[in-house]
């Protein structure tokens, strides 16, 4: 009996099971349809979101996962300014080294007009100006062997001058000579002179030497307590007005030589470069031949001396030969170097902007032919490029995060 009931119960389960499975599968299939749906609706927001990434990423993908971001008020507080790439014209360069010179008349010698010991007028230094006339140093002659030049001049010059006196009266009754009267008369003329002019500058310190011309001390050739004697330089003085730049040019260039019209040249002691055309500058000449033991050609320029340019300083010289058409230049402040190669800066928008690799070619110390890597039209970072660099090393701000 209990065997049978058991039975029952095991057979209605299994009924039940299977009504539940049917009922089961038939409301299933409703959400599963109900799922589909949702599911097709999910496809949608999936695609929409699928869809507004790859915008995003189509952005990042142009170009702009290159970007440099730098907010238009770091760039300004950096100096940083953009102009628009115009071709025009540009000439060709040789580059060369050379010096720059004193032109001549512009610069003079104070000599030494009486053997003797040196002693400086006050603080005289390399660089200070002075007038024409001012008195540089003295010379004393007290302790000389051969005793002071201005007195002995001047004992020369008063028995010279008794003798001429006593010559003159004696040759009109003929009781001298004409040629003896003649000499007598050459005596006392050299006589006077020399004294004359050592009377001058006669002090009681010794004899003062002063500044030929007015200027500025360029050499000091002698120091404190230096024996000197008579002719010997002791201060050089120039006026600094006209200047000489002279170019060493190799001798591969001299069939370009009649086609120099002007130059810019780079000092080493401020790293300026100067141009010669704003210097009122011109050619003087260049050389026809090679010098003996050389194999470079001179080429001699004249400017004013408009600037704080030091005579006899060593320059970088970059000769302007013929001129060419159509060229793309940029200044070198928009340059920037890494191991050998060139960049420049692009400006992409506002506050987005490239780095760009460019070829140079000819180079006239302010500005350079870029061959290849812009365009006309094209907006580059001309001041203020390193600024930019640096916020392309240190750019932490997503590409597109400035158009939010």
């Amino acid at each position: 009996m209990k065997k049978f009931i058991f039975m029952g119960v095991l057979g209605l389960f299994f009924l039940g099971s299977c009504n539940n499975k049917t009922g089961h599968d038939h409301e299933g299939h409703n959400h599963g349809t109900e799922a589909h749906d949702h599911e097709h609706e999910g496809h949608d927001h999936e695609k929409e979101k699928k869809c507004d990434g790859h915008d995003h990423g189509n952005e990042a993908a142009t170009g702009n996962s290159d970007e440099i971001i730098l907010p238009q008020a770091k760039a300004d507080a950096a100096g940083v300014k953009v102009n628009a790439i115009e071709p025009g014209t540009f000439e060709q360069v040789i580059k060369t080294s050379g010096q720059v010179l004193a032109a001549q008349g512009d610069e003079s010698v104070a000599v030494a007009t009486v053997a003797g010991v040196v002693s400086f007028h006050g603080k005289v230094t390399e660089g200070m100006s002075v007038g024409k006339g001012t008195t540089l140093l003295t010379i004393s002659s007290s302790n000389i062997a051969d005793g002071d030049p201005v007195q002995r001049a001047r004992i020369a010059y008063e028995i010279s001058k008794k003798e001429y006196e006593r010559m003159k009266a004696l040759v009109k009754n003929k009781i001298v000579s004409d040629k003896d009267f003649a000499q007598a008369e050459q005596n006392y003329e050299n006589a006077r002179i020399s004294y004359e002019a050592l009377a001058k500058g006669n002090t009681k310190g010794g004899q003062a030497i002063s500044s030929p011309i007015a200027g500025y001390v360029k050499n000091i050739l002698v120091k404190e307590g230096d024996y000197v004697t008579i002719g010997q330089p002791l201060v050089s003085v120039t006026q600094n007005r006209r200047l000489f730049l002279r170019a060493e040019v190799s001798e591969k260039y001299y069939p370009y030589l009649r086609t120099i019209g002007s130059a810019n040249f780079r000092t080493p002691y401020d790293n300026k470069v100067y141009e010669l055309k704003e210097l009122s500058g011109r050619m003087l000449s260049f050389g026809k031949s090679a010098g003996d033991n050389s194999f470079y050609v001179p080429v001699t320029f004249e400017f004013d001396n408009k600037g704080d340019i030091i005579p006899g300083s060593f320059v970088e010289v970059y000769l302007l030969s013929t001129p060419m058409e159509n060229v793309i230049s940029l200044p070198r402040t928009a340059l920037t170097e890494e191991q050998g190669l060139f960049f420049v800066y692009l400006q992409l928008d506002k506050e987005g902007y490239k780095k760009q690799e460019v070829t140079l070619g000819a180079d006239n110390g302010k500005s350079v032919q870029i061959l290849k890597g812009v365009n006309p039209g094209d907006r580059v970072v001309t001041s203020g490029a390193y600024q930019v660099k640096l916020a392309s090393a240190s750019n932490a701000i997503p590409a597109h995060s400035h158009e939010h």
